[in-house]
């Protein structure tokens, strides 16, 4: 166990992340991590060929042994040959079983631990792109690919390497021996040798073809089982098992039909690996017999052939077999390249920094941004907040308030202009950097399938259990917490949420969101409809905590309920991508615009434009 323990820790899978990007192009994007075990793939091609040797020595033993048995008297037999008898016992009983042991030991580091740094280094790289890079796929199948292609790659490789390598070893031993007996021996396993690959020709290609099929069916077929599971509150309220039941059918009827496909091809397989089999044996056997009858070679010689002829059928049919296994692992592996060797989009500079705030000011200059469209969403926009100012941004969807703060988190990169804190460009920082300076609480809140205690602490991890207790008490998410028992009994902050937190309800995760920003108190705040899944009790307990959230941080809120940002210092009215009003909530009534217009509306919807006005002084005190 100590030496197995030895050799598993020769390969760390998560001591480092990805060197580099992995690259597109199969060759390429096997050796990019190949390399990294490339000596103990090296180990392998050795120990193939020694367990070749080996396995070839034992038919011509066999042979040699017969002829002895014919020449000794039984009583003479070990006195005579015992050295040649040791030699035997030595191959078979040391020299083959360490060759195994070694193979044993390689697969020991390479099936774990290869396996698990192809997938740490395809998710590190993954984790890293961009959000448009998620939104424009199954979560589940992403996962899929990243876990799915570190099975194959290494399966592929070490299939290659071991027993296609030990099979090539083998057929060459298997030539040298038939033709020093009697290079006639050969017409047989040539012609058997003309077969095989002409079976394989004709069988792998397509066995190929439908492995990449099947690979991008079941990955279609987990990403619709996964869409379907983590939206089954939405299933259930709809009433849509059925139609869910056919989402899902398709795609297993697809996978069902090319599956079926490829096992067509595996039994014509089988079928023709037995007849040639049959073949090689029996044409081996008949030609061995009759050079023996003319005196041309010894009984050893059919000692010898025919044990090596099942031999070279057995391997080769395990070869088959794994080549067909490496076209299905290579389909796999070339459909997850897709994924994992996607370039990361969004990059910090060479020369990026770590973002230092020290007043929060923040400014928009000229800013351009279409989502790769020619026009529309943010058009030549300019803003100055003022360090600790608290804006709110008011328009109608789609007017451009969510893409500005996604451009701010740098989640997208600027078609033109530049975003500026404290007068640094937020392009020349680290993403990581400038991340942690700004805190934002969501409409849609998603939590961690972890504690509550982890939950809030992913605001600060270094932060204690009382200043955790201490931030859950300012959002007024303490009390419900310490109720809370999850399905395997742990309670209060040890209890875990749920996938996205589907055990709490939307306020509670609310709260804790807000709990999480409050702990990480980053100098500049976002608020994106915080609020608005608070019922009004709880939405009035927890104004007081964020006055003191926001306190002497520079704010940046929107809201569709116009009352929750009226007392805002100044308010930003957006259309098209454009500032089109901008001023306090008294100043923008009177000049009675747009803002004015949605102002009325929501004041209630019969409200007379006189009691409408009254309300908005009055939110404005």
């Amino acid at each position: 166990m100590a030496l197995l323990s030895w050799f598993e820790r020769l390969i760390q899978p998560t001591a480092t992340g990805a060197p580099g990007e992995p690259p597109k192009g199969l060759v390429r994007f096997y050796w990019f991590f190949t390399a990294q075990v490339v000596w103990f793939m090296a180990a392998l091609v050795v120990a193939g060929f020694a367990l070749a040797l080996c396995d070839a020595a034992i038919p011509v033993f066999i042979g040699e042994l017969v002829q002895l048995i014919g020449r000794h008297a039984p009583a003479d037999l070990i006195g005579s040959e015992w050295s040649t008898l040791l030699w035997m016992a030595v191959v078979i009983l040391v020299l083959r079983p360490l060759a195994i042991l070694v193979q044993n030991l390689l697969n020991q580091v390479l099936l774990p631990g290869f396996t698990n740094l192809i997938r740490w280094q395809s998710h590190w790289h993954v984790a890293r792109q961009t959000l448009a890079f998620f939104q424009n796929d199954f979560a589940g199948r992403i996962a899929s690919r990243v876990v799915e292609t570190g099975n194959a790659l290494r399966g592929s490789l070490v299939a290659l390497v071991w027993v296609v390598w030990y099979m090539i070893a083998l057929a060459g031993l298997a030539v040298a021996i038939y033709a020093r007996a009697d290079v006639r021996l050969l017409v047989p396993a040539g012609l058997w040798a003309v077969g095989y690959v002409a079976l394989l020709a004709h069988v792998i290609p397509r066995i190929r073809a439908t492995a990449r099929e099947i690979s991008f069916a079941r990955s279609g077929l987990v990403g619709r089982i996964v869409d379907s599971y983590t939206n089954i509150a939405t299933v259930k309220l709809f009433a849509r098992a059925e139609k869910e039941d056919a989402f899902v059918r398709e795609a297993v009827d697809d996978h069902t039909g090319k599956f079926r496909a490829q096992m067509r091809q595996f039994t014509l397989l089988g079928v023709g690996l037995n007849l040639l089999s049959g073949f090689l044996l029996v044409g081996t056997g008949a030609v061995a017999v009759v050079l023996w009858t003319r005196g041309v070679v010894g009984i050893d010689a059919i000692a010898t052939v025919l044990p090596l002829g099942l031999q070279l059928t057995g391997a080769s049919a395990r070869v088959a077999y794994e080549v067909t296994g490496i076209s299905d692992q290579v389909g796999t592996v070339t459909e997850g390249m897709e994924t994992i060797a996607h370039p990361i989009g969004l990059k910090d500079a060479a020369t990026a920094v770590p973002l230092a705030v020290a007043e929060g000011a923040v400014r928009f200059d000229d800013i351009s941004f279409h989502y790769g469209r020619t026009s529309g969403v943010i058009e030549h926009l300019s803003l100055d907040i003022r360090p600790g100012e608290k804006i709110g941004l008011v328009g109608r969807s789609g007017a451009g308030k969510s893409t500005l703060v996604n451009l701010l988190l740098r989640f997208y990169d600027l078609e033109s202009g530049t975003i500026r804190i404290d007068g640094t460009n937020i392009a020349s920082v680290t993403q990581e950097s400038l991340r942690e300076n700004i805190s934002m609480v969501t409409q849609d809140t998603s939590l961690l399938h972890r504690s509550i205690l982890d939950n809030i602490r992913y605001g600060r991890p270094e932060a204690t259990f009382e200043e955790v207790k201490t931030a859950a008490e300012l959002a007024h998410a303490h009390d419900f917490i310490l109720e809370l028992e999850d399905w395997k009994g742990r309670r209060g902050y040890d209890a875990h949420v749920g996938e996205r937190g589907v055990k709490l309800s939307g306020g509670q995760r609310q709260r804790i969101a807000i709990a999480r920003v409050i702990l990480k108190n980053a100098p500049i705040l976002i608020l994106d409809e915080a609020t608005s899944a608070l019922d009004s009790e709880v939405e009035a307990a927890i104004q007081s905590s964020l006055e003191s959230l926001m306190a002497g941080k520079t704010v940046i809120a929107i809201a569709h309920r116009l009352s929750t940002i009226a007392r805002m210092d100044r308010l930003v009215i957006l259309e098209h991508g454009r500032i089109i009003e901008s001023g306090s909530h008294a100043d923008l009534l009177a000049l009675d615009g747009h803002y004015a217009q949605l102002w009325r509306r929501q004041s209630g919807g019969f409200l007379t434009d006189d009691e409408a006005e009254e309300a908005g002084k009055k939110a404005a005190e």
